[in-house]
């Protein structure tokens, strides 16, 4: 399965009121294990941003005046995400943003849906922590998430920490080290790249700590508790058809 998990930044909080995107990341997830590559892009909104969404993510008009419109990106950005399912929190919001630069452009695209199916990571939160603050910072906190370099909002670095929450969240593992650091060097504000990997020299020093016999006796006492209840354990194999 090929996830995308998104973010976007915009110039407000209402897009029937005409507010644009102008930024979008996204980092790319294949058999849950995240790959390396991601997609970020600045957008120039061609109109105003509101003093409380600059608050909140801090991109200025003059930091967007030289970046590409969204007719310009907007074939890229189709070509990173159709076919996958896309991994958003408050889905709604990014979505409608999305859904509305596209029929702005009127270029054929469809909406997003046409493309994409979707999952709403604030849903999966509020069913799995029912009465409790679910926003991505708190997911953080409560999974254990470094978010230490989100003093402002940024689609690409919310977008690689929600994966990892996602992936903790969901009962997988993030298999990178992930940074958020710009647009790259796409030039045109369109990058498709590597997020840094862990430095060999310093996975090489880690210490393999291995399950104890208590251990690996009360893991299989969960698997067998799966199982009673799912009819298989994933761990274990799907049982022979």
């Amino acid at each position: 399965m090929r996830e995308v998990v998104l973010d976007t930044e915009t110039t407000g909080i209402e897009h029937k009121e005409g507010h644009r995107i102008i930024e979008i990341g996204c980092v790319e997830v294949i058999d849950r294990r995240l790959t390396g590559r991601h997609y970020h892009v600045y957008i120039n909104p061609e109109r105003d941003i509101d003093e409380g969404a600059q608050a909140v993510h801090g991109i200025s008009l003059d930091f967007l005046a030289d970046k590409p419109v969204f007719a310009d990106i907007a074939d890229d950005f189709m070509n990173f995400v159709t076919g996958s399912r896309l991994v958003i929190h408050n889905a709604a919001f990014d979505v409608g943003f999305l859904d509305s630069e596209l029929t702005r452009l009127n270029r054929g695209h469809g909406l997003i849906a046409d493309h994409c199916s979707v999952l709403d990571t604030l849903a999966m939160a509020r069913e799995k922590h029912p009465g409790q603050r679910n926003s991505l910072d708190a997911l953080c906190k409560r999974y254990g998430v470094d978010n230490s370099q989100r003093e402002l909002h940024g689609a690409l670095l919310d977008a690689e920490i929600l994966a990892d929450v996602y992936l903790i969240m969901t009962g997988g593992q993030t298999a990178l080290s992930l940074a958020a650091h710009g647009q790259g060097e796409g030039g045109d504000g369109n990058a498709v790249s590597a997020i840094r990997r862990i430095d060999p020299a310093l996975r090489e020093q880690l210490r393999v700590l291995r399950a104890s016999t208590e251990e690996l006796e009360a893991h299989d006492q969960r698997l067998a508790a799966v199982e009673k209840s799912a009819g298989f354990a994933l761990w274990r194999g799907a049982p022979e058809q």
